[in-house]
């Protein structure tokens, strides 16, 4: 299908979200989002979903403005709705139906007239890997061939606008690669909006990453400004299985592989060296991500406990 001739662009000036008991779920942010994939990363409670459903018309922000097109969305929603493909979180379906069923009555739902959406349809189950599964109902689907239907019910309109929340939850390790393949096919001409917390997600297919937490965006950059950021502040580290839970006290540790002699080797943030002995590494995109969410403590470098300290802390 043809794209439409103006450039798609959503633009979300100081949004804020605030529900019952006063809790900001987004907290006076902006973005302007042009065609391309935009990684959305944040903790849990970051107030992700939040935005997406924001951005997806389905919440109305409490204070700021919504833009698509220049047009206002929320006067108008319809300006966006008939151009966005949604992937929420939580997916329903009726598990009734088959796949095809369940796609055939979004398709009559979404206005696309009948012959156009047979093959569609057929197109996008093709796409999830989902033809052979046709004609089993969804309460038959485990829960990763229910989120491949989630991903196929958000393509259906050949959309402008895509915004897809957790999007692999429940996906194997192929169907992940290969739906991330898809996205990054789809963001050539479209607005690609992809929200997880799971940070391989991002890295592989994103050029433009926003960082959340606390309803607030921390940084937005490329992953490489975002490694810069961490630059020098990243250490490995030899220690006691004992000594872990302390140095954990200090350091944001974002990751620890045991050796096999009952030590571990533990990958670190901290300003300086934790130890003498503390050898230093390149940051990757997930120490750049704990960097930015969890700022670690500026205590005092870490020294073995008594009971742990036999072998130490080595190289």
């Amino acid at each position: 299908m043809s794209r439409p001739d103006v450039t798609p662009h959503l633009e979300l000036t100081d949004v804020s979200k605030v529900y019952r008991g006063g809790k900001h779920a987004v907290d006076g942010l902006s973005l302007r989002l042009g065609p391309g994939l935009l990684g959305l990363l944040g903790p849990n409670g970051a107030g992700k979903s939040s935005l997406m459903r924001i951005v997806a018309t389905v919440t109305r922000p409490s204070s700021g403005r919504l833009t698509y097109r220049g047009a206002d969305v929320l006067a108008h929603p319809d300006l966006l709705r008939r151009e966005l493909g949604f992937l929420p979180q939580d997916f329903g379906v009726h598990p009734h139906l088959t796949s095809r069923e369940f796609l055939s009555y979004l398709a009559a739902a979404k206005g696309l007239p009948a012959r156009a959406a047979r093959a569609r349809i057929d197109e996008l189950l093709a796409l999830v890997n989902l033809t052979e599964a046709v004609r089993r109902p969804l309460g038959a689907y485990s829960g990763g061939m229910l989120r491949r239907v989630g991903i196929a019910q958000a393509l259906l309109g050949d959309p402008s606008v895509i915004v897809v929340d957790e999007p692999t939850a429940g996906l194997d390790p192929e169907e992940r690669v290969r739906f991330r393949n898809l996205l990054s096919v789809l963001a050539e001409d479209r607005v690609v909006l992809l929200s997880t917390h799971i940070v391989s997600d991002i890295e592989s297919v994103a050029g433009d990453i926003a960082v959340l937490a606390g309803g607030r965006l921390l940084r937005r950059g490329s992953p490489e400004e975002l490694l810069r950021g961490q630059a020098g502040r990243v250490w490995e580290v030899l220690v006691d299985a004992g000594s872990v839970a302390a140095v954990q006290q200090h350091f944001v540790v974002s990751r620890m592989v045991r050796t096999g002699d009952g030590r571990v080797r533990l990958r670190l943030l901290a300003d300086g060296p934790p130890t003498a002995e503390a050898v230093p590494v390149a940051p990757d995109l997930e120490d750049a991500y704990l960097g930015l969410v969890r700022s670690a403590p500026a205590g005092p470098a870490f020294a073995p406990s008594a009971a742990a300290a036999r072998p130490g802390v080595r190289r």
